[in-house]
C-alpha cells in the first residue's frame, strides 16, 4: 500500500497523516483476541501505568505471537514507511499502547527522535512510527494530540530529566523505564509547547478502529488520560531506514532491535488465518 500523493504530502507538511479503513472489523476482531495473553505474560517488556498494576505498553509482541508479527510485517505498514524514509526498513521497536479504560494514564508532550537519538545513537529522524487503532479513538479515551509542522523545527533542545524514581508496577525500575512512563526524561517545558500551538496550531487524531497514522519522529505529540469507560489500544510500529543504525546498544533488544534485516511486505490476505 502506497500514500497517495496527497497522503504524503500531509505527512510531509504536517508531520502526521490519518489512513482511515486500512484494515477490516475481522483482521481487528483477531488482533484483539490476542491481547488477554500478551497482557497477562509477566516480562520486562510489560510496563505498568506508575499508579496501578494496570498495564500501559508491551514491548516486542511481535517476537512472541505470530499475529502481531505478521502485523509487523504487512505491507500496509512497511509499503508507506519505506516510503516516507526512502530505502528499505526494518523494525526499530513494536509496541502496544494499551491506554485502558478508566487507567490509561498521560503521554507527555515530547519527540521521539530526541530518546532515540541521545538513548540509543540513532544517527539521524530517518524513521518512522505506523500505528493501526485497535479501537475506536474519540475526544475521550485519550487521543493523540500533535501541533502540525512542529516536526520542521527539528530537534528541540531538552535537559533530561531526573525520573529514576519513576514506577513501572516494580519497586526497582531500571533507567531505560524513564522513557517509557508517564513521566518522560525528554519531555518539553510547557513554555514551548505553549509557543509552538500558538504558531502552529493543534491537532486531533481521531479514527475508527483499522485506523492507521503515520506520525514523524520529530513531530511534538502527546496524550492525555483515558478516564472513560473505554479502551484506547493501538500498535505502533517504529520503522528504521537499514542506512540509519543505532551505535549504543545498552537499552533491552525488547526496545531497541538487533535484527537489521530489511523487512519484506506481506500483502494483506496473509493477515487473516
Amino acid at each position: 500500500m502506497q500514500l497517495t500523493p496527497y497522503q504524503l504530502r500531509k505527512y510531509q507538511e504536517d508531520g502526521f497523516v490519518l489512513l482511515p479503513n486500512a484494515f477490516s472489523a475481522a483482521e481487528i476482531k483477531g488482533l484483539k483476541a490476542e491481547l488477554p495473553r500478551i497482557f497477562a505474560e509477566e516480562t520486562p517488556a510489560r510496563i505498568a501505568e506508575a499508579q496501578s498494576k494496570t498495564v500501559r505498553s508491551v514491548y516486542g509482541p511481535h517476537r512472541t505471537n505470530k499475529s502481531f508479527k505478521r502485523l509487523s510485517e504487512d505491507a500496509r505498514l512497511v509499503e508507506p514507511a519505506m516510503q516516507v524514509v526512502n530505502s528499505d526498513v526494518y523494525i526499530y521497536q513494536f509496541k502496544i499502547n494499551a491506554k485502558q479504560a478508566f487507567e490509561g494514564d498521560v503521554w507527555e508532550w515530547h519527540q521521539d527522535y530526541i530518546f532515540w537519538r541521545d538513548e540509543d545513537g540513532m544517527p539521524e529522524p530517518r524513521v518512522t512510527n505506523v500505528a493501526v487503532y485497535l479501537d475506536e479513538v474519540t475526544d475521550f479515551n485519550g487521543p493523540m494530540f500533535f501541533i502540525p509542522g512542529s516536526h520542521r523545527h527539528g530537534v528541540i533542545s531538552v535537559d533530561g530529566q531526573d525520573t529514576r524514581s519513576a514506577k513501572s508496577g516494580t519497586e526497582r525500575s531500571p533507567e531505560w523505564i524513564s522513557n517509557l512512563t508517564a513521566k518522560l526524561k525528554y519531555s518539553l517545558q510547557r513554555e514551548t509547547v505553549a509557543d509552538l500551538c500558538t504558531e502552529l496550531g493543534l491537532a486531533s487524531s481521531k479514527g475508527a478502529a483499522g485506523t492507521v497514522l503515520l506520525f514523524d519522529s520529530n513531530v511534538v505529540h502527546s496524550s492525555p488520560n483515558n478516564i472513560s469507560p473505554f479502551d484506547r489500544v493501538m500498535v505502533i510500529g517504529t520503522y528504521n531506514s537499514v542506512k540509519n543504525i543505532p551505535t549504543k546498544l545498552q537499552r533491552p533488544d525488547f526496545l531497541v532491535s538487533r535484527d537489521y534485516e530489511p523487512i519484506l511486505p506481506v500483502q494483506p490476505a496473509a493477515l487473516v488465518s
